[in-house]
């Protein structure tokens, strides 16, 4: 008898280890998944990416403090000061003049560096409606045209970048967008949808604006969605090692994890920023 409890004892020590792990695993909170995935949408190959309110923060960025603007994804992954909070990803964050300056409205850090560009001109940024992606350091995102960020936005946001022309705009495709037109190429975009995640969409194969604006419509539910490039389109995804180079950038956009969840529904109306001056 005694030789049969002593066998009998590890294993049911076994048992309640096991039991206890089991127990630890249902308590601790899962993982989060990866923010970047591989999608398809009408038979386009694209790469889909998502900032959550509480469990990312985004931020622009041109440049490290007095230096030179970036340019390159690359750049900014090896000048990522120390300390600082881990990249979920970055992308391209808008159009820019040959030295790599935004040509529309910028803000980085609550400091603005460009003036909403409300000028008439050629190309894809003068396709009018272009909008705004802007935000909060609480979490609070959004997508507006222009004309509508000059005349309702009062305070400044934490960031904000310009870009142009809209994909959708309050649930409909930019007027000026033809279904499949025949410019293809590489292009990259953002939307919000209804929870207030943001959406960042870039095409792994060329893509007409129209097939860009309907996955952002109709499969990511996205009410406002904005263009931020083609051709040079490029994405840092450090979880599933990809770090795009290529033509050099402008202005980035960089979403970092947190450090611990917020619940930005506790945090009170949305704050646009602290400078009255947009």
């Amino acid at each position: 008898m005694i030789r049969a409890r002593a066998a009998l004892a590890p294993a049911a020590l076994a048992l309640l280890l096991a039991a206890c792990s089991g127990s630890d695993e249902d308590t601790a909170e899962a993982a989060p998944p990866p923010a970047c995935e591989s999608a398809r949408f009408e038979g386009a190959a694209f790469v889909h990416c998502t900032a959550v309110p509480g469990r990312h923060a985004i931020h622009t960025v041109l440049r490290p403090e007095g230096g030179a603007p970036y340019r390159t994804l690359s750049q900014l992954a090896v000048s990522r000061p120390e300390g600082s909070a881990p990249v979920a990803f970055a992308m391209n964050a808008g159009m820019y003049d040959s030295a790599g300056q935004p040509i529309g409205y910028y803000v980085e850090e609550g400091e603005r560096l460009h003036t909403l560009n409300t000028n008439e001109g050629p190309g894809n940024f003068h396709l009018l409606p272009n909008g705004v992606f802007f935000g909060d350091a609480k979490g609070h995102w959004r997508v507006m045209t222009s004309d509508d960020f000059a005349a309702k936005i009062t305070q400044r946001p934490a960031f904000g970048t310009q870009s142009g022309p809209m994909l959708v705009i309050d649930g409909k495709l930019h007027p000026a967008i033809d279904p499949d037109g025949t410019s293809h190429k590489l292009r990259n975009g953002v939307g919000v949808d209804a929870t207030g995640r943001a959406h960042f969409v870039i095409a792994e194969e060329p893509v007409s604006f129209g097939k860009l604006a309907r996955y952002f419509r109709d499969d990511l539910q996205c009410a406002n969605a904005l263009f931020l490039d083609g051709s040079v389109s490029s994405l840092w995804d450090p979880e599933h090692g990809r770090l795009d180079t290529g033509p050099e950038l402008g202005p980035l956009i960089v979403v970092e994890k947190r450090a611990k969840a917020q619940d930005t529904q506790t945090q009170g109306a949305p704050a646009q920023g602290q400078k009255a001056n947009p």
